[in-house]
């Protein structure tokens, strides 16, 4: 393959890993806003829990319908939180693919620039001896 074309599957392959990093930067503030959420609709459903003190009935009868919504909402937001993870876990395992190409393009130019220089080398080796040019006593 020519120099020309591994250099372009080298950008190339930076592009990807840079789009996948941002992907999986996404992903993981994603994953992190979840878990905010998440832990605000514990810290509410917490804050709604049955006080001992007596209260009217129908405070009771909407604190428990609240807390209702307020469960169905952290059941919900956990859900959300697993695929958040699963998510970013898929974005950090494509980051890595991404980076392995990277690497495996860029020892490809290494392999390609050290049989290059390799070449060079048998091919003075191989040049005549030029002849020396020896002055008499000056």
């Amino acid at each position: 393959m020519a120099k020309r074309g591994l250099d372009r599957i080298l950008r190339v392959r930076e592009v990807q890993v840079t789009l996948a990093r941002l992907d999986e930067v996404q992903h993981q503030a994603r994953l992190a806003s979840e878990q905010t959420l998440r832990e605000r609709i514990a810290a509410l459903a917490a804050d709604v829990a049955p006080a001992a003190e007596t209260a009217a009935a129908f405070s009771l009868k909407a604190a428990a319908v609240y807390r209702e919504r307020l469960h169905a909402s952290a059941e919900a937001a956990r859900a959300r939180v697993e695929q958040a993870r699963q998510r970013a876990e898929a974005a950090a395992e494509r980051t890595r693919a991404a980076r392995q190409d990277q690497s495996a393009v860029e020892k490809l130019i290494d392999k390609r620039s050290a049989l290059a220089v390799a070449k060079e080398l048998r091919a003075l080796e191989d040049l005549p001896q030029s002849p020396r040019k020896r002055h008499g006593i000056c």
